[in-house]
């Protein structure tokens, strides 16, 4: 029989991890062809979420546990976890019940009809309509910038066969953008539409910062447009700069006593040059940034406990 791994990674779920754990394991009930794995990853949980995984993988072997020394953010945890996995296929999730479970038997489907990859997307959602406005948004402006096609509406849900994993594996990147990794990969893939359902319990995890962090990673993992452009408007704004500066000094000297430069027009053009470099600064400090993260290699997680991981399913 193969084995389906699913994946997902938790902070602070104590509401979720249950009803999580009894709706994975109500799909595979109409599944029985297939064995399955649930790998939870935590976080670091400050509430009882590793305490209920431990009670659940106590009567249940299939549940696995792994407890991060620290929390280790929402990129590192699921990749590692995901290395961890055994399955023929493994299923990366979200542990806030935001990515429906019921889609895994069309995501088995449509791996079975021959696809290395099936993603889950959200074309609509309940969430607020501005963030998921901006969402949209961005997923557009990632597949403008980027150099390989995107997959819209794509978070990372979805089923990745083996051949995948171990193609991240070699890729040994420590903080990679993992959507734009698969596209990266290149296997055809198949998609399955959902409606994102609100998240009915407990609080997001996700701030400015990190949907920053996550959206500065996929340009810069995936795109040397913006540093070219900071390089294009550098040369287009010398040129300015210098047409500027040339009319000012002909009108100056045609028009010696009648013409007063004045301080505005100097602070302002000041401020103006100043804030762009500023502008082209930080761009060139997000790619640096991206290569010092490369160049330190640190291990993606760094484990203080397993659950589950000795005993055979």
């Amino acid at each position: 029989m193969k084995l389906i791994s699913i994946v997902a990674s938790c902070f602070n779920e104590e509401e979720n991890v249950e009803p999580l754990y009894q709706r994975l394991c109500e799909q595979f009930l109409k599944l029985p062809q297939y064995r399955f794995e649930i790998i939870l990853a935590d976080n670091a949980s400050t509430d009882k979420t590793v305490e209920l995984i431990k009670t659940i993988a106590a009567k249940d072997k299939r549940l696995k546990l792994i407890c991060n020394a620290r929390n280790f953010g929402h990129v590192r945890s699921p990749l590692h976890a995901m290395m961890q996995a055994c399955g023929d296929a493994v299923i990366m999730m979200a542990s806030d019940m935001q990515e429906p479970p019921e889609l895994i038997p069309e995501f088995i489907r449509q791996w079975e009809n021959g696809y290395k990859v099936v993603a889950g997307v959200k074309p609509q959602s309940k969430e607020t309509p501005l963030m998921f406005a901006i969402r949209r948004i961005y997923y557009k402006t990632i597949g403008r910038l980027s150099e390989i096609r995107q997959i819209q509406n794509f978070t990372g849900f979805g089923l990745y066969d083996r051949k995948v994993v171990e193609i991240i594996r070699q890729i040994d990147d420590p903080y990679p953008y993992f959507r734009g990794l698969i596209a990266d990969i290149g296997f055809r893939h198949a998609e399955v539409p959902y409606l994102q359902p609100k998240r009915l319990r407990g609080i997001t995890k996700n701030n400015f910062y990190t949907l920053y962090d996550l959206a500065m990673l996929g340009i810069t993992s995936h795109s040397k447009l913006p540093i070219r452009l900071a390089t294009m408007g550098g040369f287009a704004l010398s040129a300015l700069s210098l047409f500027v500066a040339l009319a000012y000094l002909t009108y100056k000297l045609l028009r010696w006593d009648d013409f007063s430069v004045g301080i505005a027009p100097i602070l302002i053009g000041f401020f103006f040059f100043a804030s762009v470099q500023l502008f082209f600064i930080g761009i060139l400090g997000e790619y640096i940034a991206s290569i010092h993260t490369q160049v330190l290699k640190r291990p993606l997680v760094i484990e203080s406990e397993r659950v589950n991981f000795d005993d055979p399913i």
